[in-house]
């Protein structure tokens, strides 16, 4: 059986359900039954009549995106774990607002026109009023986590498809989002989609949890579990207290448990619930060496186990903190990672070797704050009155490259100064000398450099007595110094003199903690007074965190600095970002046949080759349109108008 004949028979189906209340071929359940029932009589969808994808213009989208902003910054590392474990299957993951419009996506580019077609994208509407039965429309009016599975579907035109959703509510109970997985083709068998339906509840209950965890973070939340084993990293219960433990919050699992009342907050607590005194509740941390009591339910008799997750506290000073020696607080230091455990490792050999004057050895690849890291170790070092002088051994011609470092006397050669001149490792004297791309020097250069660590002086050009230079000297390359010694580019003997220890910093794409990284640049970049104050939306950190960052944090700065220059009111989205930042940021979806006219072109059509027309109608930036102008080749004098 062809498509055709196989959508003409679904829609033959459905007029007959609507006659006699027949049910299909293969039943999916009361539940699709009476979605088609609300299809048909609610919203007065016709079944021989198929709707094409509707998917929202980039305005609209980001009024959905922005009302579930915060929300969206926690979902994102669930729906990546998720989306990294079925993409291979062939799924593409949805995240729906509680509306069915698409907020965030992720799928395979190599379907991206099939996808845009079926209305897998972002942006898509698959609320049940329009799209009729389906996983996202069905499970918001159902308030249930369900499959949709091929027939299952009103839409002719979906029924290859196969969609299981589930519900993400709020603390309150109220519907927030829906987490979907679909694929275009799917097996015939409804039950092959079973693995599927628990994993997407799995993952929609983690998110959910995060999300109420990160609302009620300034709260005391009480955390139980049937196993005392798993409540301390996967409690099932959560409930946000007050100092009298009263019930402010709770989710969804924890709302299970007050009698079904849907809202907490009107005089519940746990004492009512548990047969147990206040005492017992704060003594959690106390009482017992894991941090675990047990608490027997009032109504059930049901045994849980509970721990206490304290509110989140202003970080104390060091003299709030008598374990740590004060060495341990290095501010200069500490600001330069969140908690990556490489840069963890890194920070903490910085700090216990800044006052020491052993060299150091940065190793980084290109862009990744080697210079940064140095400055750090002398501001936190008792050097730090000293100049810090940084040379970038890569950047000074060759002809020039000793009398920048030693320096000359008065009349040394034609052309010199009169008074002659301080070389950049005289002028450290005292301080910090920081030798960057130390890889690239010259090798006679080399020679001298190891001369004057070996005997801490110098012999600028033209004099006849050595000069006495007390500097620390850090070193630092992108390059394996190695591999340059092994082809005899670096000497070895100044390779060990250089590195007394060896400071790694890893790339960015590799840096467990680059949210942090992305906002620490971007404040400072504000503070410095190179950007205006700006705010970066959930979906543009969703963009930046996807990224692999091959110039890292100094492609960073620029992308931040791009985005900045191209915004809109103070906001950073994904379409202010530079083009190779993100992907799928396009104009709105055509319906239309291969070879037609696109909608960015027949727009500029419209609207006579007027950029800012066109931004407006899209809801983008008018850097936006000329990024895809760009990307689909089009040159503006081709247009009339």
């Amino acid at each position: 059986m062809n498509t055709q004949q196989a959508q003409r028979r679904h829609i033959d189906a459905i007029l007959r359900y609507a006659d006699d209340g027949s049910p299909p071929e293969s039943p999916g359940s009361e539940l699709i039954g009476r979605s088609w029932t609300r299809c048909l009589r609610d919203y007065g969808l016709d079944p021989s009549r198929p709707r094409s994808a509707r998917i929202v213009t980039q305005q609209t989208l980001r009024e959905h995106q922005d009302s579930v902003d915060e929300f969206l910054s926690v979902a994102r590392a669930g729906v990546e774990q998720l989306y990294g474990m079925i993409a291979r299957l062939g799924y593409v993951l949805l995240l729906t607002d509680h509306r069915g419009i698409t907020v965030q996506y992720l799928g395979d580019q190599r379907s991206d026109r099939r996808l845009r077609k079926a209305g897998l994208y972002l942006g898509a509407d698959w609320s049940e009023p329009y799209a009729g039965t389906c996983a996202v429309g069905t499970c918001i009016q159902e308030n249930q986590a369900l499959t949709c599975h091929r027939i299952d579907h009103f839409d002719a035109t979906h029924i290859g498809l196969t969609c299981t959703s589930a519900p993400i509510r709020d603390p309150s109970g109220k519907l927030l989002a829906v987490l979907d997985i679909s694929a275009l083709d799917s097996p015939q068998a409804r039950h092959s989609q079973t693995f599927a339906l628990h994993l997407t509840q799995l993952y929609a209950r983690m998110i959910e949890d995060a999300y109420f965890l990160r609302r009620y973070r300034n709260q005391t939340v009480f955390r139980c579990d049937a196993s005392r084993e798993f409540v301390q990293v996967n409690g099932q219960y959560l409930f946000a207290i007050d100092d009298e433990g009263g019930i402010g919050a709770a989710n969804t699992a924890g709302r299970s448990l007050l009698d079904g009342r849907p809202e907490t907050g009107d005089g519940a607590s746990l004492t009512q619930l548990f047969d147990c005194r206040l005492r017992d509740i704060w003594s959690i941390p106390y009482d017992q060496d894991d941090q675990v009591r047990a608490f027997r339910l009032r109504q059930s008799g049901e045994t849980l186990f509970a721990a206490l997750i304290q509110p989140r506290a202003p970080v104390p000073t060091t003299a709030g903190k008598p374990r740590e020696h004060s060495e341990d607080v290095v501010p200069e230091l500490d600001r330069l990672a969140a908690d990556d455990p490489v840069m963890r490792r890194t920070l903490g050999l910085a700090k216990r070797l800044r006052n020491r004057d052993v060299g150091l050895l940065i190793l980084g690849e290109t862009g990744t704050g080697k210079e940064v890291l140095a400055r750090a170790i002398h501001a936190a070092s008792h050097r730090s009155r000293g100049a810090f002088v940084a040379i970038n051994c890569a950047a000074i011609p060759e002809s020039l490259i000793e009398s920048e470092l030693f320096g000359y006397v008065a009349g040394a050669f034609t052309g010199a100064r009169a008074r002659g001149m301080r070389g950049l490792i005289q002028q450290a004297d005292g301080g910090t000398l920081f030798l960057d791309e130390i890889g690239d020097m010259p090798l006679p250069l080399q020679t001298r450099l190891l001369r004057v660590l070996a005997e801490g002086e110098i012999l600028p050009i033209g004099a006849d007595r050595p000069v006495r230079v007390n500097c620390r000297v850090i070193a630092a390359t992108h390059q394996d110094l190695g591999e340059r010694i092994a082809h005899g580019q670096f000497r070895e003997d100044l390779y060990y003199r250089l590195n007394g220890a060896t400071l790694r910093l890893p790339p960015l794409r590799r840096r467990a903690d680059r949210p942090h990284v992305i906002r620490s640049v971007l404040d400072t970049l504000v503070a410095q007074g190179r950007l205006s104050a700006v705010r970066l939306r959930a979906d543009a950190m969703s963009a930046l965190l996807a990224y692999d960052w091959p110039g890292n944090i100094r492609q960073l700065v620029n992308a931040l600095a791009f985005a900045e220059a191209t915004c809109e009111g103070g906001e950073i989205t994904a379409n202010d970002l530079p083009e190779e930042c993100v992907s799928g940021c396009l104009p709105p979806a055509d319906d239309g046949p291969a070879g037609d006219e696109s909608p960015l072109r027949r727009a500029l059509r419209a609207e006579r080759g007027n950029i800012s027309a066109v931004a407006r109608r899209f809801g983008v930036s008018r850097p936006t349109v000329y990024r895809w102008l760009a990307r689909e080749g089009i040159a503006l004098r081709r247009l009339p108008g």
